[in-house]
């Protein structure tokens, strides 16, 4: 089966942001080992264990002027070459040989990233403000650790949703 795109970098923090790059994880059905969140009400938990972005993104960012950068607005795992027009809830996804997820909602923004957009636009990353800028949260399928450069395949959508 062809990847549809790799995993860029890893990200995890002690609460908040910037989330900082780690060599390797294990991800189970609560999260990425080793990361925390400062607000459990909003982040975390099994139906928002882990946040996907992806690199193309903040690099289009970064080329209008904005000081985003991998990790800077608290995605857990930053993706490069994945079809992000797909990567909407009850999509399906491997990451490397055993991690499953399935995208589960849009994340909403907050004052929390504001210093990586300029004039501290966070609603830049606003589904409803921007469609296909938004981060995701995704829930854990099956448990499996990931390093960069593991591949990321799209296993479609789930028929429930």
């Amino acid at each position: 089966m062809p990847a549809d795109g790799l995993v860029f970098q890893i990200n995890i923090s002690n609460g908040g942001v910037p989330k900082l790059a780690v060599p390797r994880a294990r991800v189970d059905y609560l999260g990425v080992e080793g990361d925390r969140q400062n607000s459990r009400q909003i982040h975390g938990g099994a139906e928002r264990a882990v946040c996907l972005y992806t690199l193309e993104n903040i690099l289009a960012l970064q080329a209008k002027g904005h000081p985003i950068y991998p990790g800077a607005i608290g995605e857990n795992l930053t993706l490069s070459g994945v079809n992000w027009q797909i990567m909407v809830p009850g999509s399906r996804w491997q990451v490397g040989d055993v991690l499953q997820l399935e995208v589960t909602r849009y994340t909403s923004p907050c004052n929390q990233i504001r210093g990586a957009f300029l004039e501290e636009n966070y609603g830049r990353v606003s589904q409803t403000a921007h469609p296909g800028w938004s981060r995701v949260y995704a829930r854990v399928l099956q448990p499996g650790s990931v390093s960069p450069g593991d591949k990321v395949y799209y296993l479609g959508n789930n028929p429930e949703s």
